[in-house]
């Protein structure tokens, strides 16, 4: 088999999150943590170890949407499953994720011609999956490659990228699909592209519109993803197992692409 990591580093200094988001490592190297060792071994001195060194390790401040990561249902709305049911149900947190999701056939759309801020349709899904010839099934994992790929760890990667409308979100939803992916910061168009259309149109139902399509159909999407135009549009399998954290709206993953060779 041969493996493509579609992760990012979690990293101090590249922008992968605006300002008011970003992640805080701190390094504490093998020379700083004797007394952690001696806490246990009260009568260690340095030479006892070899070269004097004790361990390294990293203090780490981060949201659970901080690099590459499962969004839940719960990120998006309290609810879920409107469409299915009147009133609905309280949404699956990351935790509850039905592991079989996130181990399934991959299948990349290739949105890099549109500009920033540019919002997906259900055309342009139907048009791409026709120009690939592919037939969704469920539980396919759909990867949209966007201009941000290309962006990331320059300045203005948050904002890069084309965002996938409600109703195109939609549609994958009810073909069955419960795993997206995307390289741009997130699964709707960048925050401040919808601003403005939002400022000219005053329609506020353009907020976020991707993302709260979950408050009809139970689904997760991966943000951030990475190295997308190195895949070809299917003939892989999607591994995207999110770190089960209690009740929460999202969890790390180490998306990676597997190819049989």
């Amino acid at each position: 088999m041969r493996f493509l990591d579609l992760s990012i580093t979690i990293d101090n200094d590249v922008v992968g999150d605006p300002p008011l988001a970003r992640p805080k490592i701190e390094y504490v190297d093998h020379t700083q943590t004797f007394d952690r060792i001696r806490s246990f071994f009260p009568d260690l001195v340095p030479s006892d170890l070899p070269d004097s060194q004790a361990w390294a390790i990293e203090n780490v401040a981060l949201t659970t949407h901080n690099g590459t990561h499962l969004d839940a249902p719960y990120h998006f709305h309290p609810t879920m499953n409107h469409a299915l049911r009147p009133g609905g149900e309280p949404a699956s947190t990351i935790d509850e994720i039905p592991l079989d999701w996130c181990f399934r056939p991959g299948v990349k759309l290739d949105f890099r011609h549109f500009e920033d801020g540019y919002v997906a349709t259900v055309e342009d899904v139907r048009n791409e999956l026709a120009r690939i010839n592919w037939k969704l099934s469920p539980l396919d994992i759909v990867l949209i490659n966007t201009r941000a790929g290309e962006r990331y760890g320059h300045g203005d990667y948050v904002e890069a990228g084309c965002g996938i409308g409600r109703e195109a979100t939609l549609m994958l939803l009810e073909a069955g699909v419960k795993i997206t992916g995307t390289d741009a910061w997130s699964w709707d168009a960048p925050f401040g592209h919808t601003a403005e259309k939002v400022r000219q149109t005053g329609n506020k139902a353009l907020i976020w519109e991707g993302h709260k399509a979950g408050r009809e159909y139970q689904y997760c999407h991966l943000e951030k993803l990475h190295r997308l135009e190195q895949l070809p549009p299917s003939g892989f399998t999607v591994a995207c197992f999110p770190v089960s954290i209690r009740r929460a709206s999202a969890g790390w993953t180490r998306a990676v692409a597997i190819f049989d060779d």
